[in-house]
């Protein structure tokens, strides 16, 4: 009897996958965005010019990828910590369905919010 193909290879990608993209693109993000403007170091960007780069289809599908890799390695992240770092062994499969459901289900609700 052939034994069934573990999902974890593909969680562990959306893991890695959202922590690089995330560690990349987040900081410079935050930085362009509200650091430089808070401290008066660089001007804030006009409403036009980023709703022109978030408007198009490469900056929507920039921030759809973006914050669904984001979100899976959240959960994945979490996942693992309920895990072993509380050792809750026993309840494995719960917090696998409740934490990449609510993932999956914030994924999809910004996506539709990034798409509208």
């Amino acid at each position: 009897m052939r034994r069934p193909r573990s999902r974890e290879p593909a969680l562990w990608l959306l893991f890695s996958a959202g922590g690089t993209l995330s560690a990349l693109f987040l900081p410079a993000l935050v930085a362009i965005l509200w650091v430089g403007p808070g401290l008066g170091g660089t001007a804030s960007p006009a409403h036009g010019t980023l709703a022109a780069a978030a408007g198009g289809l490469v900056g929507r599908a920039f921030l759809s990828v973006l914050v669904v890799l984001a979100l899976f390695h959240w959960a994945h992240r979490f996942r693992y910590t309920l895990y072993d770092g509380l050792q809750l062994y026993h309840l494995n499969q719960l917090i696998a369905v409740l934490t990449y459901g609510v993932a999956t289900a914030l994924s999809l609700a910004a996506v539709a919010i990034v798409w509208t």
